[in-house]
């Protein structure tokens, strides 16, 4: 029986970033696997191949309508960066009945480990008075003036309520938090299954001592965490920067931490790597963190996992179960999203 074909084009990413040796061997097995290198494929190597192509797989996926009308057999386009691209024509995609899925939540882990240390190190100040014990300057037991805060019964706000936020959710089971979340396109079904509230955003800012943002970049969440709605938080209260720097107002976000009267955590920045006279380096009650929420051994691996089993269940006529569909998102919000590469 002839193997389905997939077209894996990981650059820039690495093959061995995305897959374990057992979840790339089982892609070979069941699916004849054109390019999969570390290098780009060639271009005359992928015009040949998509007309047979049941799956093309890549870091930034460039599908037009012209792409879908030589590629007849096309069933998933599945990219490989952490975000849905503008490269993709999603009406054209929907019009065929083309999957088109984002490799976003097989981040969920490594992310939401990462999500959790910065929110432990930013409510009890770690960092900030790590800086100054190493100065002279550190405050021996004064809770009488403590702005810390404990997350014991805390008030959590998400804005995003995807993997990742699901993730870091039961990661901070323990705690009981109150968690409260702004998103307009989960299932009200979702939250009720996961105990959480949800909330307008201007009610998020203004009710919870932390406040996470784990949303995918859409068109119409461009610099949505804008001085507005920095303003509405809490003085003390500790906003967590973890998904796409594209949804943050990143100037009102420096001077909104600079005036002291909130803290920051931040793994992702508009541009990368930072300026070394960025102001955002020097303000002491911030959390900095080179986009690095991935960067462990195997902490991008799940993503290969899920893929496979996605595209088992694609190629016996089901739906995928474990990576983003864009089909559940308008097609509206999607486009001109920009460059996903610096994602994770």
């Amino acid at each position: 029986m002839t193997k389905p074909i997939i077209i894996l084009d990981a650059y820039w990413r690495k093959v061995s970033e995305l897959f374990s040796e057992r979840d790339l061997n089982l892609l070979h097995d069941k699916y004849n696997v054109i390019w999969g290198k570390d290098d780009p494929i060639p271009q005359d190597l992928l015009e040949e191949a998509l007309p047979n192509a049941f799956a093309y797989v890549a870091a930034n996926p460039n599908v037009s309508k012209k792409t879908l009308d030589i590629a007849p057999k096309l069933k998933v386009i599945a990219e490989m960066s952490g975000a849905f691209p503008s490269t993709i024509d999603y009406d054209a995609c929907a019009s065929r009945g083309v999957e088109v899925l984002s490799c976003a939540p097989g981040f969920r882990q490594s992310v939401a480990e990462m999500t959790l240390a910065m929110i432990l190190a930013g409510a009890r100040g770690l960092v900030q008075e790590h800086d100054l014990f190493r100065q002279g300057k550190e405050n021996w037991l004064n809770d009488n003036e403590a702005t810390d805060f404990s997350l014991y019964g805390a008030k959590i706000g998400f804005i995003g309520y995807g993997s990742i936020a699901r993730e870091t959710h039961r990661l901070l089971a323990p705690f009981s938090p109150k968690i409260s979340a702004y998103d307009p396109w989960i299932p009200k079904e979702i939250a009720v299954e996961n105990k959480v509230t949800l909330s307008g955003l201007d009610e998020l800012m203004m009710n919870n001592q932390c406040v996470v943002v784990t949303a995918m970049p859409t068109k119409s969440n461009q610099g949505m965490i804008n001085s507005n709605l920095l303003a509405k938080l809490n003085d003390g209260a500790l906003l967590v920067l973890i998904s796409r720097a594209h949804l943050a107002d990143f100037s009102a976000l420096v001077r909104e931490a600079l005036s002291g009267r909130i803290r920051v955590a931040v793994d992702v920045f508009p541009s990368e790597p930072v300026n070394l006279d960025h102001p955002i380096r020097s303000i002491q009650n911030v959390i900095l963190s080179p986009h690095r929420a991935a960067s462990i051994k195997g902490g991008r691996q799940l993503i290969g996992s899920m893929l496979v089993n996605d595209l088992d269940e694609i190629n016996e006529g089901r739906k995928p179960r474990n990576l983003h569909r864009a089909s559940v998102i308008n097609s509206q919000a999607l486009s001109g999203v920009g460059d996903a590469k610096k994602n994770n």
